[in-house]
């Protein structure tokens, strides 16, 4: 996720496992988390054992699935939503703030008990601190899985924010259909050898990259080095945003540093979740990978600017427009 002030959103190149589609394979699967968040702006976080005053709690919809549905729907994607939620009030909302977008939400599932929710702190320099209590998301298991669900899907694009095991066998699934697997890994937790193999695309952070691998990464010496370290156990393609420094990139042989678009940001609480989006929705509508990757860039850069999670995610007509901007200055990249 970007860092502070001048924020970027990043721009890479990989080689997908799974990029031949056809006309009635067009649709994004995204098998995620669904939260209330609830956020309370503070001048300042909290050091540990400290009070701090914020001001009012305000109510978004979130959960890194739900956001990157949104996300993915808004940029022009045909999305469904495969997830929980519990049968609080939550719950209903957090449903409607996805068909709001056209996401198709028929296979959010109900469960007894809370909803998931995030608890967040954003402070005046827009960075954030997040707990999660996952409520009726961890409760979504494999057995929920149907061969349907993946019917006239090119893309699957899923987060850590569920059971490990209930991830771990959706991407079997997709990649026994030649389904391009997205992994955005977070929360880091370890990932075993079965669904490290089965993932296309691997997107994480700096801390994210030094956590799967076992090396640090501060730069991005490291951040190759643990890309290759992720590729020799199975994955296709890794990315590693490293925050003001851009990104890293690798894929077999080929790898390199994107610098990022800057903005100023306000909360970057979902730039990662509009880049994930952004960018499986262009994949699934056969454009090319430059074409995804620029747009998916833009897409996280206006992300950044805005208040809350769902609610600060572009539109196509919004992404267009910045690529048009940055097309026309020499100074952009």
């Amino acid at each position: 996720m970007p860092n502070l002030g001048d924020v970027q959103c990043m721009c890479v190149l990989f080689t997908c496992n799974t990029m031949v589609m056809t006309n009635d394979q067009s649709r994004v699967l995204v098998l995620g988390s669904l939260n209330m968040d609830l956020v309370v702006p503070v001048a300042a976080q909290p050091s540990p054992g400290d009070t701090v005053l914020g001001a009012d709690v305000q109510t978004f919809p979130g959960g890194k699935g739900a956001n990157q549905a949104a996300a993915a729907a808004l940029a022009g994607g045909n999305v469904s939503m495969l997830g929980r939620v519990g049968n609080d009030g939550y719950g209903d909302e957090l449903r409607a703030a996805l068909n709001s977008v056209q996401v198709n939400t028929n296979r959010v599932l109900s469960t007894v008990g809370p909803s998931g929710m995030a608890f967040i702190t954003v402070d005046d320099n827009g960075e954030n601190m997040i707990v999660v209590s996952s409520g009726a998301n961890r409760k979504l298991v494999p057995t929920d899985l149907r061969e349907e669900d993946f019917a006239n899907v090119s893309v699957l694009l899923m987060q850590l924010e569920l059971p490990l095991d209930t991830v771990t066998h959706a991407a079997a699934l997709a990649w026994d259909r030649d389904i391009t697997v997205i992994l955005n890994a977070a929360p880091v937790a370890p990932l075993p050898p079965e669904l490290l193999s089965h993932i296309s695309i691997l997107v994480v952070n700096e801390g994210e990259a030094g956590s799967l691998a076992g090396l640090p990464v501060n730069n991005v010496t490291q951040a190759e080095q643990a890309s290759q370290k992720l590729i020799d156990q199975g994955v296709d393609s890794v990315i590693v945003t490293l925050g003001s420094a851009g990104a890293y990139w690798q894929s077999n042989n080929n790898g390199g540093l994107i610098k990022p678009h800057s903005v100023t940001a306000i909360d970057t609480t979902a730039a990662g979740d509009a880049f994930c989006g952004a960018l499986a929705a262009e994949l699934s509508q056969g454009n090319n990978l430059e074409e995804g990757l620029t747009f998916a860039n833009a897409a996280g850069a206006i992300t950044v600017t805005k208040l809350g999670a769902q609610p600060s995610l572009p539109t196509k007509i919004e992404i267009d427009s910045l690529l048009l901007t940055a097309n026309s200055s020499p100074h952009t990249n």
